[in-house]
């Protein structure tokens, strides 16, 4: 995959470990290599702070 969207394979490993904040164009080609998307690869649920 890494090579279809023209990074390296650290590339992905650091995206994969949250090390890396790409930018939204290898994002969006992330996301068309996977058929997912920009909510289904990067969504991150907000913690609540009601008690």
């Amino acid at each position: 995959m890494a090579e279809q969207i023209g990074v390296t394979r650290q590339t992905i490993s650091l995206i994969e470990k949250g090390k890396y904040n790409p930018t939204l164009n290898l994002c969006l080609d992330l996301c068309y290599a996977l058929n997912k998307t920009l909510d289904e690869l990067f969504w991150i649920e907000r913690k609540s702070t009601e008690g």
